[in-house]
């Protein structure tokens, strides 16, 4: 899965490569869709991938948890799908509202070493449906007849569908990382646009870091080996605006 994930990367990065030769190219020539960036308001929509990952505060002195030695993160790749609406605060700065649902799912790794000094290693995955609803600030440059870069800051606040937190654990059910619903998240990105005839086309990379200590507490040696979790999350966005 990770291996996917930076392949779709490097064939975005290919097409971007791609169109910023071509506009290269044609510099000086005629501007694709002039009045764009003139108008109060537009839309669109964005598909993209993401990275879900975790900042991960452990205790300090594993010896209380018997044969518990390390603790890793897995991050996994997943895609997110949203809408776009813009609005122009004043030349090149607009504010944008990006509500956007996302997929994907994150790994705990904790090895333990068993009495007979063999490693055992057990894995728990934390799956996530989150509806995400930011709020960034857009600056862009001048554009260069077809193309324009562009930075992002902004916030968002997140509501993770698939959360278990207040879900009670039957007989027989292993969930011993459970996070939190709600999550606040501060952003910041980079991009460029590319003024195509009939629409403009954005590519967009993205870094989201979470304020909220998400996990749920338990008392297991899975949780009680972890002080906090953050979210930390890539996001790689390809945007469709008119």
């Amino acid at each position: 899965m990770k291996q996917k994930f930076y392949i779709y990367l490097l064939l975005t990065f290919l097409i971007l490569i791609g169109l910023s030769g071509y506009t290269q190219k044609n510099r000086g020539g005629v501007e694709n869709l002039p009045k764009f960036d003139r108008r109060w308001y537009h839309f669109g929509f964005l598909i993209g991938v993401n990275q879900m990952n975790f900042v991960c505060k452990t205790v300090d002195d594993y010896t209380q948890f018997d044969s518990l030695q390390t603790i890793q993160m897995m991050p996994q790749p997943g895609f997110n799908i949203g809408i776009v609406s813009s609005l122009r605060i004043i030349e090149r700065l607009t504010l944008r509202f990006v509500p956007t649902l996302s997929f994907g799912d994150r790994g705990i790794q904790y090895q333990f070493v068993m009495k007979n000094g063999e490693p055992l290693i057990q894995t728990k995955r934390v799956e996530s449906t989150s509806m995400d609803f930011p709020f960034y600030l857009k600056y862009a440059s001048k554009r260069l007849t077809n193309a324009q870069a562009f930075i992002i800051v902004g916030a968002k606040y997140s509501i993770d569908l698939a959360s278990q937190a207040k879900k009670k654990a039957r007989k027989g059910d292993d969930l011993p990382i459970k996070l939190w619903r709600d999550d606040y998240l501060g952003e910041i990105g980079t991009g460029f646009d590319f003024f195509l005839p009939y629409f403009k086309l954005g590519f967009e990379l993205k870094m989201s870091y979470g304020f909220k200590n998400l996990i749920y507490r338990e008392d297991n040696i899975y949780n009680n080996s972890i002080m906090s979790l953050k979210s930390k999350i890539f996001q790689f966005s390809i945007t469709f605006e008119g």
